[in-house]
């Protein structure tokens, strides 16, 4: 079953867009408490702040061999200055000396002097999912001047891509669900929807095993935390984006004295559960397909109202493609939805929905397909199924069938084009799933920290603005500091603001942090 948006990858869709579619508190807290691990401590956690302390020589002790990246069966090689090295972590946490898995990294030297070298600064660019290995050395010129003075490191989390990724269906199967009505008009299509799902998880039990219970938010927070330490650091120094701020706030609260400095881009609201999220959701990519209708000359709501009638149509009856395949409702929404992550992809939604109005889907499946992470052979990315497994894992609600019927009304009025998907996904995402989920919200409250910089967007779809205040707020006076963009897309650093970019490279470079509250228009 193709999943509708969750938080992509920065990088990632920005990569899509340009190349697939230029043709148009302490852990274990009581039940129900916000907690890093949730109500029941699950065998990924260790149950105290800064247990790294502890740890076997065997893993802290690692000496990383860097050597020249390979092709991966998605992506060549990157150049000669990136190097790659695979490193040992603890397939349970709660186990430090037992069985480990291979987590695979990525590195470009600082090009500056040794003595201006501030040590690594590792990157994590959302999902849950994304490919670090595969993303930074794409995303490297974005960040050419934090070179000069910082070792580029990011990685696969456990889980994704090259670091035990999980692959849970055949590209044969996920090509047949896509026939899946993920916004079910009859009993016969609800129960269609659950089967699919509740399918998609026993797929990922046997694809991932002893592994699916060991691939939550706070397991990839204690693996960074090694992950500095064999590095050589003594701080963390870390950019987050989209998922990766939620991944670093769980960071700060479970190491607050090992941080350093932290920018944290496209903040998640910390403060939202599965349900909250999908409303933030609903709300931010309404807010940017309003101002994309803006841009055009059109109104907003009648604009909405034309592409929802259009979504409609296409329910009943798929449009035809070029290649031979049909464009069903879901996968028009997902079309709809990728070139909202960036201003630069509006010209290619237009594009798309004349073409989809003409009574041809062609242009709209190539988006989807971007987004879906699927090449022309058929063969279809893996990001959409760590990002499951992993959500599935942190995330702790899970409304039922009945529950989400009542919801329903409430989405469609926060998005008429937007809103029906999001709310079925709430039931549909982790349905029957076969492991627990830890927490109903994160714990993201990092008290004795460093400063952390966040980063909010007032045009972001993915994770809207108002989550970077609610971050901030949770990590504690003295520590969240807000710097606010107003543009469009999904992150702001990188994005055309020069005052975006040198408040933080002024903090990540020299440790200047910007006042609390500072608006960059």
């Amino acid at each position: 079953m193709a999943r509708f948006v969750r938080w992509t990858a920065l990088g990632a869709a920005a990569a899509l867009l340009a190349s697939g579619c230029s043709s148009g508190t302490s852990d274990g807290g009581e039940d129900g408490k916000r907690s890093a691990t949730g109500a029941r401590p699950s065998a990924g956690s260790s149950g105290t702040t800064g247990a790294s302390a502890a740890l076997p020589a065997s893993l802290t002790g690692q000496k990383l061999d860097w050597e020249r990246c390979e092709d991966s069966s998605d992506s060549p090689a990157p150049s000669s200055e990136w190097r790659c090295a695979t490193l040992k972590v603890p397939l349970d946490w709660s186990k430090p000396d037992g069985n480990t898995i291979d987590l695979a990294l990525v590195r470009a030297r600082a090009s500056g002097s040794q003595g201006e070298r501030i040590g690594s600064l590792l990157f994590n660019f959302g999902g849950p999912g994304g490919s670090g290995v595969s993303t930074l050395p794409a995303y490297g010129s974005t960040v050419s001047s934090l070179r000069e003075r910082y070792d580029l490191v990011s990685w696969d989390p456990r889980g994704v891509g090259a670091s035990e990724g999980v692959r849970c269906r055949s590209d044969k199967r996920i090509q047949a669900a896509e026939s899946v009505d993920s916004t079910p008009d009859t009993t016969a299509e609800e129960q269609a929807y659950l089967d699919d799902a509740a399918d998609f998880g026993e797929g990922c039990e046997r694809a991932a095993g002893p592994l699916l219970a060991h691939v939550s938010t706070t397991d990839t927070a204690r693996d960074m935390d090694l992950m500095r330490q064999v590095l050589g650091d003594k701080k963390m120094h870390y950019f987050g984006i989209s998922y990766g701020t939620e991944l670093g706030g769980v960071y700060a609260h479970l190491f607050p004295k090992n941080v350093g400095r932290l920018i944290l881009d496209a903040v998640v609201d910390p403060s939202a559960d599965t349900v909250g999220h999908a409303k933030n959701q609903a709300k931010g990519f309404q807010l940017a397909l309003d101002n994309y209708l803006k841009s055009t000359g059109q109104d907003p709501e009648q604009g909405s109202a034309k592409i929802a009638d259009l979504l409609n149509r296409i329910d009943a009856k798929p449009l035809p493609t070029s290649s031979g395949r049909k464009l069903t409702q879901n996968l028009a929404v997902t079309g709809i939805v990728l070139p909202l992550y960036s201003q630069e992809g509006w010209p290619t939604l237009t594009s798309a929905l004349e073409s989809a109005e003409q009574g041809d889907g062609s242009e709209l499946l190539t988006l989807a397909d971007a987004y879906n992470e699927r090449d022309s052979s058929g063969r279809y990315g893996t990001t959409t199924h760590s990002q499951r497994v992993i959500s599935c894992l942190d995330e702790k609600q899970r409304p039922t069938l009945e529950q989400t019927k009542k919801l329903l009304p409430e989405f469609e009025k926060i998005s008429p084009v937007f809103g029906t998907f999001l709310g079925w996904d709430t039931a549909g995402w982790c349905h029957d799933w076969p492991v627990a989920g830890q927490f109903d919200t994160p714990e993201v409250s990092a008290a004795g920290a460093a400063p952390i910089l966040l980063v909010g967007n007032t045009g972001d779809p993915a994770t809207p603005y108002e989550g970077a205040r609610k971050m901030a707020d949770e990590l504690g006076k003295g520590v969240g500091v807000l710097l606010t963009w107003k543009g469009e897309g999904h992150g702001a650093y990188g994005s055309g603001s020069d005052c975006v970019d040198s408040a933080v490279d002024g903090y990540l470079l020299n440790g200047t942090v910007p006042k609390d509250g500072t608006v960059c228009s």
